[in-house]
């Protein structure tokens, strides 16, 4: 048979049709100011969601026991018995509620979690109304299903804070929606709903008979409270509320991509079914270092939101203070998201932020139609590291 030209063979991908769902995909802003810094080793990158602690030994030694044990080997899609029993009294520990085992689901990582959930009820053209400014990996997962993605901005206070207009939300319901996705704490703003306004939005969702997705990655990064309130403590089992987790952040766990979901139950085997389809399951070995972080973690976790607030306030005290830097003390997750005054486009002013300053942020326009003129410092840092990103930013917010 005849070779055929490496041009010919370009040539031909190049008129093969993709989904235009994926082809019409742009880049994620962040990851786009973030290779500025693969090739540099004195940026300062406050760009992404992570601090710059590795995992503590307590949780690595028990997955390197469990990998030299030979725990090699495929694991049950939705996870370890251990590793759902150690989630649910996890849960009791923390909400006062024990969801049932066969409620809660084992993922590779939050972002896996909202995708097989979204696989297992989005429709092509269905809408998903989606509270914003957002991470923006979820308005992507929604159009590469073939959903149709409504931001609805909250309300931005003269004062740099962040509130949500529950009649804003109620319009954008009743014109038909699927879902509703909610991430509270919500990355990048840090605004919170309480207990009062978990039962106002979930009214919504059961008035007009609705999916609702639950973003609570940071439930522990609170600042004025033990920890976030949770839909889960409101919501009845049975009803079709998702609560989406990660041990990413409270645990320094990024890499080790594991996360979880709590939903109803006759989801169960449906994800159990999808998970099949995307992969596999969860790295057994890796589920025996999540179960330590889980029941030997606390004191770890009050040291990362110790460190955090101690971030939150050295950032605040170092940009209050410049006429054009608009921001508020965050009341959870680990994120500054200040607005700056003239700045028209994000994108480029956090790449000139790289260039000429030498400190990685993420561009608020990455977050939806109301990030544009914000800037997204995540201070779960040291403060060293931090005060050295401060002085060197500065300037250029001067």
């Amino acid at each position: 048979m005849p070779e055929t030209a490496p041009d010919t063979l370009a040539a031909a991908a190049a008129d093969m049709p993709l989904r235009p769902e994926v082809a019409e995909m742009e880049e994620s802003r962040i990851v786009e100011v973030w290779k500025l810094g693969f090739e540099r080793d004195d940026v300062i990158g406050l760009w992404v969601g992570e601090g710059d602690l590795p995992t503590p030994d307590f949780i690595c030694d028990p997955a390197i026991a469990a990998l030299k044990n030979g725990s090699t080997f495929y694991s049950q899609k939705r996870g370890l018995p251990a590793m759902r029993r150690a989630l649910a009294d996890y849960s009791a520990a923390l909400y006062g509620f024990r969801p049932e085992e066969a409620r809660i689901t084992l993922t590779q990582g939050g972002m896996n979690a909202m995708i097989v959930v979204l696989q297992a009820f989005l429709r092509p053209g269905d809408k998903v109304a989606i509270v914003s400014p957002i991470w923006p990996n979820i308005v992507s997962a929604v159009r590469l299903m073939g959903g149709e993605p409504v931001q609805v901005s909250l309300e931005h206070a003269a004062d740099g804070s962040f509130r949500l207009d529950l009649d804003k939300l109620e319009d954008v319901l009743k014109r038909g929606v699927r879902a509703l996705f909610v991430a509270t704490p919500s990355n990048p703003t840090g605004w919170m709903l309480d207990e009062a306004g978990i039962a106002e939005v979930l009214g919504l969702t059961r008035k007009y008979g609705i999916w609702l997705m639950a973003d609570e990655v940071y439930n522990r990064f609170t600042y004025a409270r033990p920890f976030a309130p949770s839909f889960l403590a409101q919501a009845e089992a049975d009803e079709p509320v998702v609560a989406v987790n990660s041990f990413s952040k409270a645990w320094a766990m990024t890499g080790w991509r594991l996360g979880w979901v709590v939903h109803p139950p006759m989801l169960g085997d449906v994800l159990d079914k999808i998970i099949e389809f995307n992969t596999s399951g969860t790295q057994s070995f890796l589920q025996y270092g999540a179960i330590a972080a889980l029941e030997k973690g606390e004191p770890f976790v009050a040291e990362m939101v110790a460190r955090c607030r101690r971030g939150r306030d050295l950032v605040y005290q170092g940009l209050a203070d410049l006429p054009r830097v608009t921001l508020a003390q965050p009341p959870g997750a680990f994120y500054s998201f200040f607005q700056v005054e003239g700045v028209a486009d994000s994108l480029a002013f956090a790449k000139r932020m790289v260039h000429e300053a030498g400190v990685g942020l993420a561009p608020g326009s990455a977050f939806g139609p109301g990030g544009e003129g914000h800037l997204r410092l995540c201070f779960a840092s040291s403060e060293a590291r931090l005060s050295q990103a401060l002085d060197r930013m500065r300037p250029l917010l001067s």
